[in-house]
């Protein structure tokens, strides 16, 4: 691939993720104007990564996570969003993402292309450090984004604590710290009535 050709394919790259613009979240932007799209969330958790980088569980390489966090929806310009509660969406949530990775980090060079996916697979695998910090980031962020429009997209999809419990308690595998103030998040919601309480469940 001579010179021209790689920068038409950078470019060409570059023009389709523009797409990741018009995938809706469930998750509402703070002053509930609107629900935020996927291209928001991943600059959003990428910042997360640079600014809370002290406080995973061990040292980690901050602009790596933030690389990971900035490519992790890609995928969803080609698979759609899957709503982390939704049970029977998640059943091919991994096929339709990998085809997706397939199409879309193939039409950049060769070189380029493996060095991201790469990258992205690493995140998915969620065994490394920075992969562990950047999962516990992806995680945490929409019960922020809960907590503060009173747990609106909870309450429109039937979440209960039990879930958000079951779902989030892996933010522990990159940030202990982090898990605890999203367990006081929960707990924070609970208590204002954002977030129902499953029976028999507790938040402790």
């Amino acid at each position: 691939m001579n010179p021209e050709q790689r920068l038409d394919a950078q470019i060409r790259f570059i023009l389709e993720i523009d797409r990741l613009k018009s995938v809706l979240r469930q998750s509402w932007l703070l002053n509930e104007e609107r629900r935020e799209n996927s291209a928001e969330h991943s600059w959003h958790v990428a910042m997360m990564a640079l600014v809370l980088a002290e406080h995973a569980n061990a040292p980690v390489d901050a602009t790596r996570a933030a690389m990971m966090l900035m490519l992790h929806d890609i995928v969803e310009i080609d698979a759609g969003d899957t709503f982390a509660y939704d049970t029977a969406a998640h059943a091919d949530k991994e096929a339709r993402e990998c085809a997706a990775a397939d199409r879309l980090f193939g039409l950049l060079p060769q070189d380029t292309g493996a060095q991201l996916r790469a990258l992205w697979d690493e995140f998915e695998a969620a065994e490394t450090i920075d992969a562990r910090f950047a999962n516990a980031l992806d995680r945490l962020m929409p019960m922020l984004h809960n907590l503060h429009t009173q747990g609106r997209a909870w309450q429109a999809n039937g979440v209960t604590a039990d879930k958000v419990l079951a779902r989030n308690h892996v933010i522990a595998n990159g940030s202990s710290r982090l898990w605890d103030y999203a367990r006081g998040v929960i707990d924070e919601a609970v208590g204002k009535g954002y977030l129902a309480r499953a029976k028999d469940h507790s938040t402790e």
